[in-house]
């Protein structure tokens, strides 16, 4: 595609069409890229625009260079602004990218930066074409010509839609500027005409305008409602230009958020860490923006490899914060771009794959990475982060960071960010041979990847990475990731001391008095006394967070006393459990905090105990209240009748209680019980809860086999693969040995039939064709043919042994019969699906030997003319064709 370069600094402008859903093609957007030094050569076709100008450290912004005359006229909004603060840039990039991804061209100038006559004909070309006129007003535009020029031209013309950013629009009127009145104008109103050069009564005309425009036109931009303001514009122009299908968008798309955004509600009880946030604002964003709530001021140091440099906060507060002096220059940052990728190279503290070192200071570059041990409020401090800062992005997108689930989990994000990975054309065009899976799981990857490099911001969180690398595959966490320095910043909690060789944000301690209020409950004025047993009880417990919040939450429901909390604890009895050097330090070298776990265990009714228990063998995920219950009343009770008898000796230390010890509640009075002991989370969605894991840890080494049985029984009576498919992955964990894992569960051959024929064999087809995971999918059916061959041998052996004894019309033996033939023609079925599964790879010759196989058992137990039968000799004809294309090619 053609480009028009003006100078080695100027923005290069590129067109390109924008298909609707119908497959139609829209009215090119002119698409406006950063300035750049390099020559035009080294800016390849398929980059993604931006408009932030940035070059070396400083935000500079060249001019707005349209296309042709052609392109301009097809233009439906002009979005007019003046001033590069990287807010604003940030701001009228996202509109613009979020524009045209609904079909709308547009184009963004400032006027005040072109440089010749070509250009200035060329931006009032546009803004003469355009439909609707958006203008971005901030202080800096009363004085600048052009911002007054275009707000005049579109008022006369009635289709202004003006954005106000940073300012409301009471604010703008003319009495109030010049007379320098209210907080806005006290040090930047005063005489701005004189700055605008031009004729007073015109200037007082255009800011007079503004408060004219109807008020359904007007939108009010501040640092906390980008994302209304945003999803407000675009809807608003939708209408305007008569576009119905972009309002609709809008709709579905507010809400699909408002449902499954952030995993849990926000804490409304969220104590200290405004260091570590303000910390991550700096990381993220480079700067702290104008308008934010924090008065205070932080020294925040850094390693010795960190640029020293100064950062200084806006707002009602000043703030520095003073770096150490790096020891050498930063190496030169620059971005390797291509049609397959787009990745940065250089720079010491940027981890690739490829293992080349890379620079440590990570200030403004998207990325940040909070480590420390298991319940000092990771999740905590990155769930508060994505609330406060939500508005800044288009969409959170939550991902667990458990290595055997976090394929699957990045996949998930598919739905939310509308990628449609089934097309055709798309995933397997017309080559010599079909893609291998390996290449087919690639470019799915690479299309989940694409969206979120846009100039369209997201909020990647990883909570709890385990491990850099996937466990099904060995994918560095890098392949899952956008470029670093884009608009997409991604948050990444960690137990791991370091990972992607930067520098991560250590979590430390709550102080004193952050820790003391955490813990004190509903205690107002604690005794001194009082006060000195929960400092020694903070201590015992190693300062954790959660183990603090344990004991102010015990404070509460209970009303005990400190002192008799702890000699509570100190009774209770420690259990013998066996931990490997590779499990939570948190649990193997705090003894105390395992007593203060059993003491909550023996508060609990037996229903909260043993869905505890159970919630230890689920995926890391949401679960649904009734199938935890379950699970949970498939666990003998023999297993709790210790707490029943420590309860008895801890209750008469209690001054009143909330439940009384034999007392079997409802599933949903015991998960609310175990949301209010921190034991869970709620879920944003009605009628599930999160188990922290922790917790689940603990239950695991309690419950042994038993709850696990337990939860592979529930799962495989009441799962459904919409709701519950983590938790099903979860239950064929346990059933069947993947890699070097042993299996932990066996079930009944009739249970395990259901459990394949009902559960694996529609997880595996789905795993597949909705998350081109091709290689998990291969893995799952693989291991539920050897289950179903090991099972059927058992079933053979036993009726050749009736046959050989004569006892033929024994009901066992019409029972085992049955059971044999619904175990082959099973087994049938998961070969085809396999089969299905090889020739989407191209793997034909592996194909045609299961073919053959399944045709086996389909004569035997259907006959030759069966359609069953028929249907998979047809496709063995096929793959036959197939092959012998092949070798003629």
């Amino acid at each position: 595609m053609a480009e028009i370069s003006v100078s080695s600094s100027s923005l290069y402008l590129s067109g390109n069409q924008s298909p609707q859903s119908d497959g139609s093609q829209l009215p090119a957007p002119v698409t406006i890229l950063r300035p750049t030094t390099h020559p035009k050569s080294d800016i390849p076709e398929s980059s993604n625009a931006r408009y932030d100008g940035s070059s070396g450290g400083e935000r500079e912004h060249g001019v707005f260079f349209m296309q042709a005359p052609a392109k301009i006229r097809s233009c439906d909004v002009y979005i007019g602004l003046h001033g590069g603060k990287p807010a604003v840039v940030r701001f009228v990039n996202w509109l613009r990218a979020e524009l045209e991804l609904q079909g709308v061209s547009c184009i963004v100038t400032d006027r005040a930066r072109c440089r010749d006559a070509d250009q200035h004909r060329m931006a009032e070309l546009a803004m003469g074409a355009a439909t609707i006129g958006a203008v971005v007003i901030t202080k800096k535009s009363f004085s600048n010509p052009y911002s007054i020029e275009e707000m005049r031209y579109f008022l006369g013309k009635k289709n202004l839609v003006p954005i106000f950013f940073g300012l409301d629009s009471k604010d703008c009127l003319v009495r109030d500027v010049i007379e320098r009145r209210g907080e806005m104008w006290e040090r930047d109103g005063g005489e701005l005409w004189v700055s605008y050069g031009g004729v007073e009564s015109e200037w007082k005309e255009a800011v007079d305008g503004l408060s004219h425009v109807s008020g359904q036109l007007k939108i009010e931009a501040n640092p906390w409602n980008w994302r209304n303001c945003i999803t407000e514009a675009v809807f608003l122009l939708g209408m305007r230009l008569g576009r119905r299908f972009v309002t609709e968008r809008v709709r579905r798309w507010k809400e699909r958020v408002e449902k499954d955004e952030l995993p849990f509600p926000r804490n409304t009880h969220f104590i200290g860490r405004k260091r570590e946030l303000f910390e991550l604002e700096l990381m993220l964003f480079g700067d702290v923006e104008e308008g934010g709530d924090e008065n205070q001021t932080f020294e925040l140091k850094t390693s010795s490899s960190s640029s020293g440099r100064r950062r200084r906060r806006k707002g009602k507060g000043k703030m520095e914060i003073e770096e150490k002096k790096r020891k050498k220059e930063m190496e030169e940052l620059r971005w390797k771009e291509s049609r397959e990728d787009i990745e940065m190279e250089g720079g010491e503290g940027l981890s690739l794959p490829k293992g080349k070192k890379k620079g440590s200071s990570m200030y403004g570059k998207g990325i940040a990475c909070v480590s420390g041990n298991s319940g000092l409020g990771k999740t905590e401090l990155l769930l508060e982060f994505a609330y406060k800062f939500s508005q800044r992005y288009r969409l959170v997108l939550w991902i667990d960071g458990e290595t055997r689930y976090l394929s699957q989990n990045y996949m998930n994000l598919l739905s939310l960010l509308d990628v449609d990975l089934t097309a055709e054309n798309e995933l397997c065009p017309e080559r010599d041979k079909p893609r291998t899976f390996m290449e087919m799981e690639h470019e799915a990857l690479r299309r989940v990847r694409k969206e979120m490099m846009r100039d369209i911001p997201f909020l990647i969180v990883i909570d709890n990475l385990e491990d850099e690398r996937d466990w099904w595959d060995g994918k560095n966490v890098m392949e899952f990731l956008p470029r670093f320095g884009g608009e997409t910043h991604i948050i990444i909690s960690t137990r791991l001391p370091r990972i992607l060789n930067m520098e991560n944000l250590k979590l430390s301690h709550l102080s004193s008095a952050e820790a003391l209020s955490l813990m004190k409950g509903r205690m107002e004025d604690p005794p001194v006394e009082e006060v000195l047993v929960l400092s020694a009880m903070e201590e015992r417990l190693g300062r954790i967070t959660l183990g603090l919040a344990l004991v102010g939450v015990i404070l509460s429901e209970l009303s005990i006393t400190p002192t008799k909390l702890l000699d509570s604890i100190n009774s209770t009895p420690l259990r013998n459990i066996k931990w490997s050097g590779k499990e939570d330090p948190v649990l193997r070298r705090n003894p105390f905090f395992l007593q203060l776990l059993d003491f909550c265990f023996s508060v609990f009714d037996p229903l909260a105990t043993r869905m505890v228990l159970a919630s230890g063998w689920f995926a890391p995920s949401r679960i649904w209240i009734p199938l935890l219950a379950l699970a949970a009343s498939e666990i003998e009770e023999d297993e709790t009748h210790h707490r029943t008898r420590l309860w008895n000796k801890c209750l008469p230390l209690f001054t009143r209680c909330w439940f009384k010890p034999n007392e079997t509640r409802s599933e949903e009075e015991a998960s609310s019980m175990l949301v209010r002991f921190k034991f869970a989370r709620e879920s944003t969605k009605r009628g599930f809860i999160h188990i922290h894991e922790i917790f689940r840890l603990y239950a695991r080494k309690r419950g042994g086999v038993e709850a696990a049985e337990a939860m592979v029984r529930a799962v495989a009576s009441r799962g459904s693969i919409p709701r519950d498919s983590m938790h099903i992955w979860a239950a064929c964990f346990l059933l069947f040995k993947f890699g070097t894992d042993p299996s932990i569960v066996e079930l009944k051959v009739t249970e395990l039939v259901s459990f394949i024929k009902q559960l694996a064999l529609p997880l595996a087809v789905l795993t597949y064709t909705a998350f081109f995971r091709f290689n998990a999918a291969k893995e799952l059916l693989h291991l539920s043919t050897e289950a179903l061959e090991a099972a059927e041998e058992k079933i053979q052996t036993g009726l050749e042994r009736s046959f050989c004894w004569g006892d033929l019309n024994h009901p066992k033996t019409q029972l085992n019969l049955k059971m044999y033939q619904e175990l082959a023609l099973l087994n049938a079925k998961l070969l085809e699906t396999r089969v299905e599964l090889m020739m989407r790879g191209g793997v034909f010759d592996v194909a045609e030997r299961l073919c053959r196989t399944a045709i086996s058992i389909r004569q035997v137990i259907c006959g030759w003319d069966h359609p069953l039968t028929l249907s998979v000799r047809e496709r063995m004809d096929r793959i036959t064709r197939i092959q012998a294309n092949m070798v003629g090619i």
